[in-house]
C-alpha cells in the first residue's frame, strides 16, 4: 500500500498516508497492550476467593475493588501492563522475522476458540439457559457502532495474500465475493449467538471473558483456555505491529541516500514506538472505546479515505496511460466515480457519529 501511495500520491499525500497508517499502529499497540493485562485480571482477581471462577455472572467490578490481599483490580491490571511490556517490549529493538510457524499456531488457535465460543453458545441457548433478549432495535448504540464496524475490517489484510497468487483472474470477483460472504456469516454467527447468550448489560468488552465463568462453562481447562485467549494470540501478534510501526517511523523520516545514525535507528525509533501504546494502556482499559476511537479516526483513513483517492488517482493515470475508451475485463463493479464519492461520505459519517459518541459520553459524565 505504501509503493502505491508513492505511485499516485504526491509528497504531502504520502507523508499523511504514513502519518494515518502510523496512528493506527499505535491505536491497535494500544489495545493489545490493554487487554493482555486486562484480560489476566479478569481471570486472576476475583472478590469471591474462588481463582478457578473469577468472571461472575451478575457481579460488575471498580478497579478499586480487591484482588489480592491489599492489591487492587488496577494494580493487577498494571502489574500484568509492567510485565507484558518487560516481555515483549524487547521485540521492538529487534527484527522479527521467521514468524510462518507462529502465525499457524496462532490461526488454529483462534479457529479453535471461535468454534467453542458459538457452540457453547448455542448449547446454552438451546438448553434455555438463555439470558439475552436484545429489543429489536437500540439506537443508543448506532454512535460507537460505526468505530468498532471500522476495526473489525482487520478480514481485509488477508485479502492481498487471496488475489495475488491467483494466476488467473476470471473468477477473482467470484473468490473475493465468497470470501467477504464467508467472513460476514462468521460474524453474523458469533454476534447473534452472544446477544441471545448472554445479557447485554453482562457482555464484556473482551468477549471471551463471558466464558470464564463457572455457570456457562463446567470444564476449567476450557474456561482458562477461553479467558486466556487474547493473551496467547495478541502477544504473537504485538512484537510484528510494533516492528511495523517502528519501520514505518522510518520510512516516514528516510531521506534518498540517507541513513539513521545507530542510537536513532535501534534507541529513538524503537522506543517512540513502543512508549505512547504502553502509557495509553496504562492510562485506560477501556477497549470498547479504544477499538471505536482507532477504528473510527486512523481506521476510517485506511479503509475508506486512502484506497478511495488510490482508486480515483489510478484510474485517472490508467486511462491516460492505455487511451480513453480502452476496456479492462478485471474492472470493478463499483468502477463509476459515484462510488469513491459514496465512500468519502461513509467516512465523514464514521468520524462524525464516533466523535459524538465521544462528545456526549463526556458530557453524562
Amino acid at each position: 500500500m505504501g509503493q502505491m501511495a508513492s505511485m499516485f500520491f504526491n509528497k504531502v499525500g504520502v507523508n499523511l498516508f504514513y502519518f494515518c497508517i502510523i496512528i493506527y499502529l499505535y491505536g491497535d499497540l494500544a489495545i493489545y497492550a490493554a487487554a493482555v493485562p486486562f484480560s489476566l485480571m479478569q481471570v486472576t482477581c476475583s472478590a469471591t476467593g474462588n481463582e478457578s471462577c473469577g468472571v461472575e455472572a451478575d457481579t460488575k467490578h471498580n478497579d478499586t475493588d480487591p484482588c489480592w490481599g491489599p492489591l487492587r483490580r488496577v494494580d493487577a491490571y498494571r502489574i500484568y501492563l509492567a510485565v507484558f511490556t518487560l516481555l515483549l517490549g524487547p521485540f521492538t529493538f529487534f527484527d522479527v522475522q521467521k514468524t510462518k510457524y507462529l502465525q499457524i499456531l496462532t490461526s488454529l488457535m483462534r479457529w479453535v476458540a471461535f468454534a467453542i465460543m458459538i457452540v457453547l453458545a448455542l448449547v446454552r441457548i438451546g438448553n434455555g439457559h438463555r439470558e439475552g433478549h436484545p429489543p429489536l432495535a437500540d439506537f443508543s448504540g448506532i454512535r460507537n457502532l460505526f468505530g468498532v464496524c471500522v476495526y473489525s475490517f482487520m478480514c481485509q489484510h488477508s485479502l492481498p495474500s487471496l488475489v495475488t497468487p491467483v494466476s488467473s483472474k476470471r473468477h477473482l470477483t467470484r473468490l473475493v465475493f465468497l470470501d467477504y460472504v464467508l467472513i460476514l456469516a462468521f460474524y453474523g454467527l458469533l454476534c447473534f449467538t452472544a446477544i441471545f447468550c448472554f445479557r447485554g448489560d453482562s457482555l464484556m468488552d473482551m468477549y471471551t471473558l463471558n466464558f470464564a465463568r463457572c455457570d456457562v462453562v463446567s470444564l476449567a481447562a476450557v474456561r482458562f483456555f477461553l479467558g486466556l485467549f487474547p493473551v496467547f494470540t495478541i502477544s504473537t501478534n504485538f512484537p510484528i505491529i510494533a516492528v511495523t510501526l517502528r519501520n514505518n517511523w522510518k520510512t516516514l523520516f528516510h531521506r534518498d541516500g540517507g541513513t539513521y545514525p545507530w542510537v536513532v535507528d535501534r534507541v529513538v525509533f524503537p522506543t517512540i514506538t513502543l512508549l505512547p501504546p504502553v502509557l495509553v494502556a496504562f492510562c485506560t482499559h477501556d477497549l470498547e472505546s479504544l477499538v471505536g476511537i482507532t477504528g473510527a479516526y486512523a481506521g476510517t483513513g485506511i479503509q475508506y479515505v486512502i484506497p478511495a483517492f488510490l482508486v480515483y488517482h489510478s484510474r485517472k493515470d490508467t486511462q491516460l496511460a492505455l487511451g480513453y475508451g480502452t476496456i479492462n475485463k478485471h474492472r470493478s463493479p463499483f468502477r463509476h466515480a459515484f462510488w469513491v464519492g459514496f465512500v468519502l461520505l461513509w467516512a465523514f459519517s464514521c468520524f462524525f457519529f464516533v466523535t459524538a459518541n465521544i462528545v456526549l459520553s463526556e458530557t453524562k459524565v
